[in-house]
């Protein structure tokens, strides 16, 4: 889907045609917007088509006329009922007078710009705009980071009385996105690094503050993945543990009652089909209560290995 963008009288406005000063948004685009803008715009259809890989790394190419910044952003993807994170990349191109990007999905990251929420947002102001395009990107990595810490807190109240693997798979799931967050947010502050020296992009006076709020978020946002990424893997590592004590409580119960059942088949199958009277050698067989008091004798020597094995410390 192709739209364009631009800032009338301090309000953002979507136009049929880009003009000077205008923002064309490519979002999830087909193979004759690509080859429209690039035609229109003189860019190379290879460039305007690497965002959509989802393995293409962060990086700033300059062209002869044009600029191309790939930095990856955060998207969720709907699996089985449940929200799970991802990075994808976005392409961010300047033109002489006209800023393009690019991106496979139609992302929240770009939305308040569309909606005209962002504050002293405006088109004509290509640099700025690019920082700001980054500052919501960090933005939003700290905003799905603190969602994960919150999903990860209730796992744990799950996995408390959890012996299934359903739970461990999950704080697994959240680990990987963990480690694709944080790889992601390493190359963007290298982009970042090189915005700073890039004298292609005219900054405006307030610029260098607004790229200093962006590399200090993407900082945070770093850290932040760093620490619950650790704090995932003891999670994980511990709970795993806690599963497996489980099951040994499990099968500490279930060999007690084991035992405690063999002591009565035991005696049982020894008389057999031999009780009765004369038996020699079989206690009780002559005796008109002898088979009521070998079941007796059994229950009781059963209560006795059952209190016994519960207080044991081989099974404790």
């Amino acid at each position: 889907m192709m739209r364009t963008f631009s800032t009338v009288g301090g309000q953002i406005e979507q136009i049929e045609k880009p003009a000077p000063g205008s923002w064309i948004c490519l979002s999830e685009p087909t193979d004759v917007e690509l080859a429209t803008v690039s035609e229109a715009c003189d860019i190379d259809l290879a460039d305007l088509r690497a965002p959509l890989d989802d393995e293409e790394r962060s990086r700033v190419d300059v062209e002869d006329n044009y600029t191309m910044i790939i930095v990856d952003i955060p998207t969720v993807e709907e699996r089985g009922g449940r929200d799970w994170y991802e990075t994808i990349p976005l392409s961010i191109i300047i033109v002489d007078d006209i800023i393009i990007t690019v991106c496979m999905q139609d992302t929240p990251v770009l939305h308040p710009f569309m909606e005209g929420t962002i504050r002293g947002f405006n088109t004509f102001m290509k640099s700025r705009f690019i920082l700001q395009i980054l500052y919501r990107n960090a933005t939003m990595y700290l905003r799905y980071l603190r969602i994960i810490d919150r999903e990860s807190d209730k796992l744990e109240l799950k996995l408390r009385h959890s012996m299934q693997n359903r739970e461990i798979l999950m704080l697994l799931e959240l680990s990987k996105t963990l480690v694709y967050f944080t790889t992601s947010l390493k190359s963007n502050e290298i982009v970042m690094e090189k915005l700073n020296t890039l004298s292609r992009i005219r900054q405006y006076p307030d610029d260098q503050d607004l790229l200093d709020d962006v590399i200090i978020e993407n900082k945070q946002a770093i850290e932040m993945a760093n620490i619950y990424s650790g704090v995932l893997a003891n999670m994980t590592d511990a709970f795993a543990s806690v599963v497996s004590n489980n099951l040994n409580n499990v099968m500490r119960v279930f060999t007690i009652i084991s035992i405690t059942l063999s002591i009565p088949t035991l005696i049982f199958s020894m008389y057999g089909m031999n009780f009765q009277e004369g038996m020699l050698g079989m206690p009780f067989t002559g005796h008109a209560w002898g088979f009521a008091i070998v079941i007796v004798i059994s229950l009781l020597v059963s209560v006795l290995v059952t209190w016994f094995l519960t207080r044991s410390r081989m099974f404790k």
